[in-house]
């Protein structure tokens, strides 16, 4: 892998890791389209360890953004602060469905799910499910929703069983945690942070978990210089991004990615699958 493609692939996962359009669908049809080989099987398995390791880079530009939060629950755990407490144990709570079904079934969705025909599938089905989500919220009385402190153990829970739908590449991980925080009763603010948030440990437990098992393949494939690059390239990429969507989410609503959705999974159908 060349410098360029990995920031390139750097620059994507930090743009789409927390944006409702998947980031592991739009890395997957990067590295598709600007050459990363996949053709043996230890290729593949090196690329897609790459495209989750850069997602370090993500994680860390929301620690930083949300330290203050994060800062709270290491309060709460240290039995200081009872609702960043309670606001941790929820995150946990709501990682664990995601920790029995990835470990459960991470190599069938890999050999299955990891091709383009899966992905634009869920990026459309995705982009009509936000379009539906989007209309049913212009359809009721805007009472204001409860906030992240509100949150009680099923609602954690269900939100977790949502994330674990966007094991499906193209899903969105985001999306699926974000809709699930809005069904429970969250305002959409809360409902994103909590996305945000719960991405912390999810994304981390993945990218240790695919460091452990093909880091050193990985390492071995690409070397250590286009990891550097991609990580540096998806922290910026998620600063901009992260602090961009929640400005635009205070005035706007999900719509707009809804559409692009839709409107991505044609472009890419009819170009490269017809």
């Amino acid at each position: 892998m060349d410098w360029w493609q990995a920031l390139l692939i750097g620059i994507v996962e930090g743009l789409t890791e927390y944006l409702p359009v998947s980031s592991t669908g739009h890395i997957l049809l990067t590295q598709r389209l600007i050459g990363v080989s996949t053709d043996t099987d230890q290729a593949l398995q090196a690329a897609n360890a790459f495209a989750i390791a850069v997602q370090a880079g993500a994680i860390l530009a929301v620690l930083g953004l949300y330290r203050a939060r994060v800062g709270r629950i290491l309060v709460g755990l240290g039995g200081k602060d009872p609702e960043g407490l309670r606001l941790g144990l929820h995150i946990v709570l709501g990682f664990l469905p995601a920790a029995i079904f990835g470990l459960a079934f991470d190599d069938a969705i890999e050999q299955h799910l990891f091709g383009m025909g899966p992905i634009v599938l869920a990026w459309f089905v995705g982009g009509l499910g936000i379009l539906g989500v989007a209309a049913w919220r212009r359809g009721r009385d805007q009472a204001p929703g409860q906030d992240l402190f509100s949150l009680g153990a099923k609602g954690a829970l269900f939100i977790g069983l949502c994330q674990c739908v966007a094991m499906w590449p193209g899903t969105s991980r985001s999306l699926m945690t974000i809709v699930g925080g809005l069904l429970v009763g969250f305002e959409l603010s809360a409902a994103v942070e909590f996305s945000f948030l719960l991405g912390l440990v999810t994304l981390g437990a993945a990218t240790a978990y695919k460091a452990l098992g093909d880091g050193a393949l990985m390492l071995e494939t690409y070397g250590p210089l286009p990891l550097l690059v991609g990580f540096v390239a998806s922290w910026l990429a998620a600063v901009v991004s992260v602090r961009w969507m929640v400005t635009y989410l205070k005035s706007h609503g999900l719509g707009v990615f809804g559409w692009y959705r839709v409107g991505l999974a044609a472009v890419v159908y009819f170009t490269l699958l017809a």
